[in-house]
C-alpha cells in the first residue's frame, strides 16, 4: 500500500449520517424546511454538484449565512489524529474521498485542521458523482497518481467498500468500535 484513502462522514468525522444526525435537526431548529424528504433531496442535489451550496440553503428556506454554524456541529472521530500522524511518520499520503457539498467539505477540513494533513480530497459535489459510482473512484485514481491496487480505501458503508474492491482497490470496512486500532496497526506495519 502506497496511499491511504479515507471517507469523511463516519471515518474522519464522528457523524456517520450527517444529514439525518446533524443537518435535518439544524434546519428544523432554525425554522427552515420541515419536510425531511425535501432536505434529503436538496442535499443529494448539492452533493452531486447539481445545485450550489447557496441554492441548497435557499431550497431549505434558510440563509446561507447559517452555513458556518451548521458546519461547527461536526467533530473529528477519536483516533483520526493518531492515524494521520502514523501515516505521516510512515510517509504514506492520505486522501479523502467523500460524498459531500464541495464548499462544505473544504470548510470542514480547514476548520478541523485536516486540510494541511491530507494530500488531497475528491468530493462528490466537485466531480459530480457520488460513491459508489465508479466515476468518483476514477477521479481519485486520476488525481492522486496512484493505481487502485496501491491504495487502501476505508469507508463505513459496505456498498462503497464493495464498489472500490470491484475497481481493484484494497478496501477496509470501517467500524468506529475497532476501526482506528486496526487501521493504525496496519499503517504502522508498512
Amino acid at each position: 500500500m502506497k496511499c491511504l484513502v479515507l471517507d469523511a462522514m463516519g471515518v474522519l468525522f464522528q457523524s456517520a449520517d450527517d444529514v439525518s444526525e446533524l443537518l435535518i435537526p439544524f434546519i428544523k431548529e432554525r425554522g427552515g424546511e420541515a419536510i425531511e424528504e425535501v432536505i434529503q433531496y436538496a442535499y443529494i442535489e448539492a452533493s452531486l454538484g447539481n445545485i450550489t451550496a447557496d441554492e441548497f440553503w435557499c431550497k431549505v428556506r434558510l440563509s446561507h449565512e447559517c452555513e458556518d454554524e451548521y458546519l461547527s456541529r461536526h467533530r473529528l472521530s477519536d483516533g483520526v489524529s493518531e492515524l494521520l500522524a502514523t501515516a505521516q511518520h510512515r510517509q504514506i499520503p492520505v486522501w479523502c474521498l467523500s460524498n459531500d457539498v464541495g464548499r462544505w467539505s473544504i470548510k470542514l477540513r480547514e476548520n478541523l485542521g485536516l486540510e494541511n494533513r491530507l494530500a488531497g480530497a475528491i468530493i462528490s459535489g466537485d466531480v459530480r458523482a457520488r460513491k459508489p459510482n465508479h466515476r468518483i473512484y476514477e477521479a481519485l485514481i486520476s488525481r492522486s497518481g496512484f493505481i487502485a491496487s496501491e491504495m487502501l480505501f476505508v469507508d463505513d458503508r459496505e456498498k462503497n467498500v464493495l464498489a472500490a474492491q470491484c475497481l481493484g482497490f484494497n478496501a477496509f470496512l470501517f467500524s468506529p468500535n475497532s476501526g482506528f486500532e486496526q487501521l493504525i496497526a496496519r499503517v504502522a506495519a508498512l
